[in-house]
């Protein structure tokens, strides 16, 4: 259970940084390579320290697929958000857990209860109404943003279930291996894009970008440890559900930003759903 809390919190704070990078107007395209390569290096140097820096091939697979998928999804995402309201693209964005939880039950054979699957339910419901945002301006919101929005969910399943894929891998002992190769080619593709769009690295995207990465590390740490010891019908509601819980919160109290009705209802919902996906 603690390695599951820990991930939960870490996620969030994850989230945070990255809020807080955007505030001060940093360039999501620039930080988000420099994260993933922080991570890659740091892991680097301790593998070489440690004499352990041999990466088998279903390392270098799935390391490379996973992180295939980070930086795509990221793009994708940050495009989205230029283009469609952020309700509408965070919505997309959380619902992708429904990926991973299907995926492992019609293919990796993993089962829950039939609390647990009402629990699996109302976390959905509560995603929706915790990150959905009705507005008077219902351009952005009309069918044009839809097959972006289906990108969004289907690049961020992807994602979640090249996590999951490293327990049914059998590499659980090699994690942060798979970790390393995953950052490495993200940051790697991340960076080509970045020579692409002709951006020029500022200092501060740098500096941001390593800060968050030292963070990243840590928590993409305790997430594939949680997936190790716990079912993804269970880590991924549960953690879905909480981080946004959490971000609503620290939204209204840090940020100050208005909650909705339709995000405190969603709130509830969340805690509701936490409590029977645990029975």
């Amino acid at each position: 259970m603690f390695w599951l809390i820990t991930a939960c919190m870490l996620s969030f704070g994850f989230g945070q940084l990255w809020k807080w990078s955007q505030r001060r107007g940093l360039s999501a395209p620039i930080v988000v390579p420099a994260n993933y390569l922080t991570i890659a290096l740091t892991l680097m140097l301790y593998f070489a320290w440690s004499s352990t820096l041999y990466f088998p091939p279903m390392v270098l697979l799935v390391g490379s697929a996973t992180g295939l998928s980070f930086i795509v999804s990221m793009l994708v995402m940050t495009h989205a958000l230029e283009k469609a309201r952020v309700g509408v693209v965070l919505t997309s964005f959380r619902l992708a857990i429904l990926v991973p939880i299907a995926y492992g039950i019609l293919v990796w054979g993993e089962t829950a209860s039939t609390l647990q699957y009402l629990g699996i339910g109302l976390a959905l419901a509560s995603l929706v109404l915790m990150t959905w945002q009705p507005s008077a301006h219902h351009g952005t919101n009309s069918a044009k943003s839809l097959p972006l929005m289906l990108a969004i969910f289907l690049l961020q399943g992807i994602s979640h279930c090249c996590l999951r894929w490293v327990h049914y891998a059998g590499l659980d002992e090699q994690r942060m291996h798979v970790l390393c190769i995953t950052a490495l080619s993200a940051g790697l593709l991340g960076a080509l894009f970045v020579l692409y769009r002709g951006l020029k690295p500022r200092a501060r995207d740098l500096g941001m970008g390593i800060g968050i990465g030292l963070f990243n590390l840590v928590a993409l740490g305790a997430t594939l440890t949680s997936l190790s010891l716990f079912p993804g019908t269970l880590f991924f509601p549960l953690n879905g559900s909480a981080v946004v819980m959490l971000d609503n919160l620290c939204a209204q109290y840090i940020w100050r930003e208005t909650q909705s009705r339709l995000g405190l209802i969603g709130i509830a919902f969340g805690i509701v759903s936490m409590l029977l996906i645990f029975q």
